[in-house]
C-alpha cells in the first residue's frame, strides 16, 4: 500500500473527503517526525511506538575492494509493533 492508497483507505473508513485525509495523515506524520527530531518517543496504544536509537560507529568492509572503512555514528528510528497490531498479522 502506498500513500495514495492509505489516504483514500482512511477517507473511506472515516467518511472524510481525500483531501481531508490527505491533510490527517501528512499533520499525523509530521508531529511524528518532529517528536522523534527531538528526541522523544511516540507511542500509539494497539499499534506500536516509534523511538530513536543510537547506532555506535563501527568498522565496515567495502564489498568492491575489500578496504576497511569506518562507519560514522548515526541515529535511527525504531519501530515496535504493538499487540493489537502483531495479533492481525499472525
Amino acid at each position: 500500500m502506498n500513500k495514495t492508497e492509505l489516504v483514500n483507505a482512511i477517507a473511506e473508513q472515516a467518511k472524510l473527503s481525500k483531501v481531508d485525509a490527505k491533510a490527517a495523515l501528512d499533520a499525523t506524520i509530521n508531529a511524528i517526525g518532529n517528536a522523534l527530531a527531538a528526541g522523544d518517543k511516540v507511542a500509539i496504544l494497539g499499534f506500536g511506538s516509534f523511538a530513536v536509537t543510537e547506532k555506535g560507529a563501527r568498522t565496515g568492509i567495502n564489498p568492491r575492494t575489500k578496504e576497511k572503512i569506518e562507519i560514522a555514528a548515526r541515529k535511527s528510528v525504531k519501530f515496535k509493533a504493538g499487540a493489537e497490531l502483531d495479533a492481525k498479522v499472525k
